[in-house]
């Protein structure tokens, strides 16, 4: 039970602090939903894009049947990294930019059609893909982070850290939507969190270094 508990805080931990940023371009997406774009795309768009993300990150699982634990331990080295590089960027605030891209983006949608759509026709429309596309283009820090983390995880680990990966998702999803009128919370929320995710990516980082054993690499051999 204890490995189920340590395996629930990595899998929140990871997910937290790599999709937290999901919320502002979701909030911005959301507010801008019409007759012909609605919440069903927004939804839709996110779900595949961070599916494949997942799918990409699982290579980093297949790496690491093949290669020692010890060594795609390594690649726990890029989480501190990329703590440490948005650290160092907390002062820059993209979040203006990130919206107005996104107003532009959804502003050619307006139209009259408010007809109900079946998942199929939300699947096919090249609305949700655009939706995709900035949740792949926001993804590095997910690859970053879940590759050595899948590549340093067993099967019974990612089948509870996967699963949490998705509920994080579902929980940004409703809490964009629900900002919606809102706004201004969703950029006040990330102006602070932004102060502590770089650590939690760094901890993770720690983690997948001292689990995987990978720290002997750099002591000397006796």
């Amino acid at each position: 039970m204890d490995w189920l508990i340590a395996t629930i805080k990595i899998g929140l931990a990871a997910a937290v602090a790599t999709t937290f940023d999901d919320n502002i371009y979701l909030t911005a997406f959301f507010s801008e939903v019409n007759r012909t774009f609605r919440p069903q795309h927004v939804v839709v768009g996110e779900l595949l894009g961070f599916t494949a993300l997942v799918i990409v990150s699982l290579l980093g699982f297949l790496l690491g049947l093949v290669i020692p634990s010890t060594w795609t331990g390594l690649l726990g080295i890029l989480p501190i990294l990329i703590g440490i590089n948005n650290l160092l960027n907390l002062n820059k605030d993209d979040s203006a930019e990130d919206k107005s891209a996104n107003l532009k983006r959804n502003s050619k949608f307006r139209g009259f059609d408010s007809r109900k759509r079946s998942l199929w026709d939300v699947i096919r429309d090249p609305q949700t893909y655009r939706v995709s596309a900035v949740t792949i283009a926001n993804g590095s820090n997910n690859l970053g982070i879940y590759i050595p983390l899948f590549a340093t995880s067993s099967i019974q680990n990612l089948s509870v850290i996967i699963p949490v990966c998705y509920f994080i998702v579902f929980c940004w999803l409703f809490m964009s939507y629900s900002l919606t009128h809102l706004p201004g919370i969703a950029l006040i929320l990330s102006r602070y969190a932004r102060k502590i995710f770089p650590f939690v990516l760094m901890w993770l980082g720690y983690r997948i270094l001292m689990d995987s054993e990978s720290y002997r690499l750099f002591l000397p051999k006796t």
